[in-house]
C-alpha cells in the first residue's frame, strides 16, 4: 500500500491535535505538516510549537512527522523544527542556493532530508543533490493554500523523476503534494509516486475524516 500523508494544515486549526489523531487512527503512517512564512508563499501557517504539540499524537500512532518548510532561509530554522520532533525536513530548491549545505545541516540535526520542487521548477534543479536526499517532493499545485486543483502536467514530471531515481539506484521516497484525491491517486502511484499528501481530500467535504481516508485507500487498492 502506498503511503498516505494527511496534511494537517487543511484541518480545523483550532483542533490540530484532535484532527491528527482522527486521521492517523484511520490508518495513515505519516502526518504532513506545512510551514509557510508569507514570503516564499502567500500564506502564514505554523511554527515549531505546533510540530512539538503534534509529536505525542504521532508517537501514539507510530507515525512519522513529515515537515515541509515552505519558507525563505530555512537553514535558520532547521534545528528548531528538528528539536520540536520532525522526522523528515523538506526544503525547497528555490530557497536554497547552498542546498548541499542545508542537506548536511538537516542530517546533522537528526532528520531525514527532503527536497521540494514547485510546479514550474524543472527537474534539472535536482542535478547533483538526488544522491544525498531521502525524499523528493513534487508540488502539484502552486504552494500556499489548500483546496487548489491538481496540475495535470505533474504526472509526466513524476514519471521522469521516477526514471531518474531508478537510474541512480536511489531509495528516496517520491512524494506528491497538491490536489491529490481519489480521482487521481492511482494515476500518481502508477507514475512512480510512493507518498501522497492529501489535505482537503482528508479533512474537507461532508464525510468524516475516517470516511475520506477510506475513500483514498479504496482508490489505491484498485488493480493496476
Amino acid at each position: 500500500m502506498p503511503t498516505l500523508a494527511p496534511s494537517i494544515i487543511a484541518s480545523d486549526s483550532g483542533r490540530f491535535a484532535a484532527c491528527a489523531d482522527e486521521a492517523l487512527s484511520a490508518g495513515p503512517e505519516w502526518l504532513h505538516v506545512d510551514v509557510m512564512d508569507g514570503h516564499f508563499v502567500p500564506n502564514i501557517t505554523i511554527g515549531p510549537d505546533v510540530v512539538r504539540a503534534l509529536r505525542p499524537v504521532a508517537d501514539e500512532h507510530a507515525a512519522r512527522l513529515d515537515v515541509h518548510l515552505m519558507i525563505e532561509n530555512p537553514e535558520q530554522y532547521v534545528e528548531a523544527f528538528a528539536d520540536a520532533g520532525a522526522d523528515i525536513l523538506t526544503v525547497h530548491v528555490e530557497t536554497c542556493p547552498h542546498l548541499h549545505r542545508v542537506a548536511q545541516q538537516i542530517r546533522a540535526a537528526g532528520c531525514e532530508v527532503g527536497v521540494a520542487l514547485n510546479p514550474a521548477t524543472p527537474l534539472g534543479h535536482l542535478d547533483g543533490i538526488l544522491p544525498f536526499v531521502d525524499l523528493v517532493l513534487v508540488m502539484s499545485v502552486n504552494p500556499g493554500f489548500s483546496g487548489q486543483d491538481f496540475i495535470p502536467e505533474t504526472t509526466a514530471k513524476v514519471q521522469r523523476l521516477r526514471r531518474q531515481l531508478n537510474a541512480l539506484g536511489s531509495s528516496a521516497h517520491l512524494e506528491v503534494d497538491g490536489g491529490v484525491g481519489p480521482e487521481n491517486a492511482m494515476e500518481l502511484i502508477r507514475a512512480g509516486a510512493e507518498v501522497l499528501v492529501a489535505g482537503s481530500a482528508v479533512f474537507g467535504g461532508e464525510q468524516s475524516i475516517e470516511q475520506n481516508v477510506e475513500a483514498l485507500r479504496n482508490a489505491l487498492t484498485l488493480k493496476v
